[in-house]
């Protein structure tokens, strides 16, 4: 895992890679909606990022990996005060 502070930005950016693995999302998403409602970007308490999150890496281990445990799921966070970005690649063999 990657965090990176900016000197002088205020946003947050989070990178990582895991294995094609169901049982790691749920503390995945857990860890990014942690850095998310820190940096402000969502409240307490809505589930408007976390759903949609938790789908697109379902799918992305699910279906882009079909759960091949050798495959990795790459994601990249990004989080600013007033915005929020976050890109997944499925299909990453780790060797």
């Amino acid at each position: 895992m990657t965090t990176a502070h900016n000197q002088g930005d205020p946003g947050i950016e989070l990178e990582r890679s895991w294995p094609s693995e169901v049982a790691a999302i749920s503390p995945l998403v857990d860890e990014l909606m942690l850095l998310i409602r820190k940096c402000g970007c969502v409240p307490e308490g809505q589930s408007d990022v976390e759903i949609p999150l938790r789908e697109a890496l379902a799918n992305a281990i699910i279906h882009g990996n079909h759960g091949i445990y050798r495959k990795h799921v790459w994601v990249r966070c990004r989080c600013e005060p007033s915005e929020l970005s976050i890109a997944r690649d499925e299909n990453l063999t780790l060797t």
